[in-house]
C-alpha cells in the first residue's frame, strides 16, 4: 500500500474521527476546513476522543500523545494537499456543497492523490466526473464512534479502477475497520439504508405529538434488546446530518411528510444549536443523557 499522507478534508461528525483514527493508526494526516475557527473547535473535540480512546480500547498515553504528533491543520485546501496520497471528504451531506469541493479540489491535488467520499447517502457516480479522476475515486463510509464500530464500507463505481478500490480496502483494514464490500453503487450503502429509515420514523413520531423521545428509546431497547434506541442513534450521528439527509430524501421524492420533519429539526433544534453529542444536546442533555442511566428501562 502507497498510503502514506492522508488528508481529511471537513472536521465534522465523522470527519475529525476519521482524522484521529487514522493518526492513531500511524498515518500523517492533514485537517482541512474551511476556516481556523471550524479547525480551533475540532481540536478542541480531539481532546474529548483522547479520553474516549483510553476509556474505550485501552489507549496509552504515549499511543495518543504519537496520533497528537501525527496530526496537523490548515485552512488553506492547496497546501492541504500538497503531498496527500489520499483525500477523504467528509464536507455536508449536500449534493451542490460536495460538487463545488471537488471542483476546486481537482484544480490543486497532486495525480497521485485518491479521492474518497465518506458521503452517507450519496453515491461516487454523482461525483466522478467533478474530481477529474473518475479512475481515482470512490466511496468509503464509516460508522459514527469509528474506534468502536469499526466497519468500513467500500463502494466504487463503474469508473473506478480495481487496482484503487483494493488499495482502499487495504487502507481501510489498516486503520482497523471490518471492510464491508459493496458489489453495486447503493445510495445509503447497507448501514444507512437500514438506519435512515429508522431515525426518520422515530424522529416523525415526536414531530408529531405521537409520544416522547424517551418512550420511543425504551420501546426499541426493551422490545429488540437493542444497547441504543434510534432517537439516541439520531443524537449521536447529528441531527444536522439527519436533516440533511431528510431534505434532501424529501426533495428527491417530494415527499412533503419528509420536508415537514426537516423543517421541524431545523425549527426545534439546528436554530437553537442543538446538534445532537457534538453540541452536548440534541433530544438528549449530554455527558449525562437519560438513556444511560440505570433505571432508564423500567
Amino acid at each position: 500500500m502507497d498510503i502514506k499522507n492522508v488528508t481529511v478534508a471537513g472536521s465534522g461528525v465523522l470527519g475529525y474521527q476519521i482524522a484521529f483514527q487514522a493518526a492513531f493508526k500511524g498515518f500523517k494526516v492533514i485537517i482541512y476546513d474551511i476556516n481556523d475557527e471550524v479547525i480551533e473547535r475540532a481540536k478542541a473535540k480531539f481532546n474529548n476522543l483522547r479520553e474516549s480512546y483510553k476509556k474505550d480500547i485501552n489507549a496509552t498515553d504515549e499511543q495518543l500523545d504519537q496520533t497528537y504528533s501525527n496530526l496537523s491543520y490548515t485552512s488553506d485546501l492547496a497546501a492541504s494537499v500538497a503531498d496527500a496520497d489520499l483525500l477523504v471528504e467528509a464536507v455536508p451531506e449536500n449534493v451542490n456543497i460536495k460538487l463545488e469541493f471537488y471542483e476546486k479540489l481537482s484544480k490543486v491535488a497532486p495525480e497521485k492523490t485518491i479521492f474518497v467520499s465518506n458521503s452517507s447517502t450519496l453515491v461516487p457516480s454523482t461525483f466522478a466526473e467533478a474530481t477529474g479522476r473518475p479512475t481515482r475515486f470512490l466511496n468509503l463510509h464509516f460508522a459514527n464512534l469509528i474506534w468502536i464500530h469499526n466497519t468500513a464500507e467500500v463502494m466504487g463505481h463503474p469508473g473506478t479502477d480495481p487496482k484503487i478500490y483494493d488499495e482502499i480496502v487495504d487502507f481501510a483494514k489498516a486503520l482497523g475497520m471490518v471492510i464491508i464490500p459493496l458489489q453495486k453503487e447503493q445510495p445509503g450503502y447497507i448501514l444507512n439504508t437500514l438506519l435512515v429509515p429508522l431515525f426518520t420514523s422515530a424522529a416523525n413520531l415526536v414531530s408529531k405529538n405521537i409520544t416522547d423521545h424517551e418512550s420511543i428509546d425504551k420501546t426499541w431497547m426493551v422490545g429488540t434488546g437493542a444497547p441504543l434506541g434510534p432517537i439516541a442513534i439520531l443524537d449521536i450521528i447529528g441531527i444536522k446530518t439527519a436533516y440533511n439527509i431528510i431534505k434532501m430524501n424529501g426533495e428527491v421524492s417530494k415527499n412533503q411528510e419528509l420536508l415537514d420533519l426537516a423543517d421541524y429539526l431545523q425549527e426545534n433544534f439546528i436554530d437553537k444549536g442543538k446538534l445532537g453529542t457534538s453540541t452536548g444536546e440534541g433530544f438528549y442533555k449530554y455527558p449525562n443523557p437519560a438513556y444511560q442511566e440505570k433505571d432508564f428501562l423500567k
